[in-house]
């Protein structure tokens, strides 16, 4: 299956997410900033990245600005997952570039539903 990359600075979220998405038979990378989530993005180059907003140093927006305007890694969709629900943040995080915008807790069917549509969209 996909390469996924989760970026969130809560170790909870990353294994609750991980599991979810082992379980469904994707490979799971993390990173616990938004700094080393660019990194690994550009040296894994995975198939699809979930993102946190709320992470010190480099925020969520910040880190998918970087990712989805980068030559090497601007063709890796961005899922935004956070708690933030405000329509500005939704709206401000799809601006960033992110193709999708999840709260957390995200549901699981709607996690799986999420990133089989963008995985589908990518390989076109």
């Amino acid at each position: 299956m996909a390469r996924i990359l989760i970026v969130d600075d809560s170790a909870t979220m990353i294994e609750g997410h991980k599991a979810i998405l082992e379980g469904l038979g994707h490979t799971i990378y993390s990173a616990e900033s938004g700094e080393e989530g660019v990194e690994k993005a550009i040296e894994i180059l995975p198939d699809l990245i979930l993102m946190d907003i709320v992470m010190p140093k480099m925020n969520g927006f910040q880190a998918t600005r970087k990712i989805t305007t980068d030559d090497r890694t601007k063709h890796i969709p961005v899922v935004i997952l956070s708690t933030k629900d405000q329509k500005t943040d939704i709206l401000w995080g799809k601006k960033q570039g992110a193709k999708g915008y999840l709260i957390k807790p995200a549901d699981k069917k709607e996690l799986a539903s999420t990133i089989d549509q963008l995985l589908e969209e990518s390989n076109k």
